[in-house]
């Protein structure tokens, strides 16, 4: 693979991993932390919402956040034929 092609494979797996940096940083610290007075006033399964996300809610988001990689970084390395 030439140097241009891995370049833009890096440059795209980097901006990956930077937008689900970015959810998992408003999940962890935004909805468990910052917002969490806010999303008090909602109720979720008999739970204040906030206490639901920083206590389940967080780790549902992190499943979905690391299954996400997976199925992007299948089909960028298809783009890219650096599949095996």
């Amino acid at each position: 693979m030439d140097q241009e092609l891995r370049s833009a494979y890096w440059r795209e797996n980097l901006r990956l991993i930077f937008v689900l940096l970015s959810f998992w940083g408003f999940i962890s610290f935004g909805c468990s932390i910052l917002f969490v007075d806010w999303l008090d006033q909602f109720r979720f399964m008999g739970f204040k919402l906030g206490f639901w996300i920083a206590q389940q809610g967080s780790i549902y988001g992190f499943v979905a956040i690391i299954l996400v990689y997976i199925f992007q970084m299948k089909r960028i390395e298809k783009k890219y034929k650096m599949d095996v």
